[in-house]
């Protein structure tokens, strides 16, 4: 038989054992911030949310705070499985290249090479079918679809074409009439498909096309 005074000194005393210090029994210690429990595909369910912020409000307005709560995530989940804003856009819309990638690209040289570095990078990506069909599906939508055509927009230029520009000193305006230039070379070649644009050999169409594109970088 044992004695009263052997059991469990905590016993009686308003604590569950294990809990913390000073905490009554029965409350449920609050969730840290983190990933979610269990099964759920909480990085597919962030993309699906972005998805919908990206569309309503745009690029340029969306957050990733505004992402995580249509999600309903911590903010922090959304920097662990994208980094950055452009990050989740990247992967929402499944486009083939990460602006934190291709800025550094285009920025490793000097401003009078640029012209061609964007050239090549650009033209490159599309030579491949699959890295060219999210590009020209969203391209499509975004001649028909006002919203996409904004978000597109803002996109491209916040995300890499302003912050070119502004690494090398060169107005928007410039910056943009390059990438429209090579915008329609990529319509007619992968589009359109006219001859013997369509065909032509990369690097010959990179070295056709790059002192165009530094032209409209440079002013002259």
């Amino acid at each position: 038989m044992t004695s009263g005074g052997g059991g469990d000194a905590r016993a009686g005393s308003g604590t569950v054992p294990g809990a913390d210090e000073g905490k009554p029994a029965g409350e449920t210690p609050k969730r840290r911030p983190g990933r979610r429990p269990g099964l759920v595909d909480t990085r597919g369910e962030i993309l699906t949310a972005a998805r919908e912020v990206f569309a309503a409000k745009g690029f340029d307005k969306a957050t990733i705070r505004g992402i995580a709560r249509e999600a309903k995530v911590d903010p922090a989940l959304v920097h662990h499985y994208f980094a950055s804003k452009e990050g989740v856009f990247v992967a929402a819309m499944e486009l083939p290249a990460d602006p934190s990638q291709v800025v550094p690209l285009l920025l490793d040289g000097p401003r009078e090479e640029c012209g061609e570095r964007l050239t090549r990078f650009v033209l490159t990506m599309v030579s491949d079918p699959e890295r060219r069909s999210p590009v020209m599906a969203l391209v499509r939508t975004a001649m028909t679809n006002e919203r996409t055509a904004v978000m597109m927009r803002e996109f491209m230029f916040e995300a890499v074409l302003g912050k070119v520009g502004a690494a090398f000193g060169v107005p928007p305006l410039r910056m943009e009439a390059a990438f429209s230039q090579l915008f329609g070379v990529v319509l007619v070649r992968h589009v359109l498909q006219l001859e013997p644009l369509a065909s032509v050999d990369l690097e010959e169409l990179v070295k056709l096309v790059a002192p165009t594109i530094q032209r409209y970088i440079d002013g002259t």
